[in-house]
């Protein structure tokens, strides 16, 4: 049986996602305004991608086979579709799947 949510861990998680959206919205905006040199934009579109792969490599580390799994998952629908989003659905799904199976 699911436990009920705390009403303020879900403050807390919509809290966080409203200064999120804030903190991308407010630099998309100022990215608009400002010239950005080649090597910057070019950092900054590589950046998400680190972001995940610095997230993620330190939990591989301990993983078992569900969790390998999923995130050879994540490698191969990435490089065949270059879309992160769906990458990582795509890892959540695998490794629920996984566990389950192993």
């Amino acid at each position: 049986m699911a436990s009920p949510v705390d009403p303020f861990v879900a403050g807390v998680i919509l809290a966080m996602s409203a200064v999120t959206y804030a903190t991308k919205a407010g630099g998309l905006w100022l990215l608009g305004r400002v010239e950005v040199p080649e090597r910057v934009e070019t950092g900054l579109e590589l950046l998400p991608g680190a972001i995940i792969v610095s997230i993620l490599a330190p939990e591989l580390i301990d993983a078992g086979p569900a969790e390998w799994g999923a995130g050879t998952v994540v490698v191969v629908v990435m490089w065949r579709s270059g879309n992160i989003l769906l990458s990582l659905l795509c890892g959540v799904g695998a490794v629920l799947l996984l566990r389950t199976a192993v």
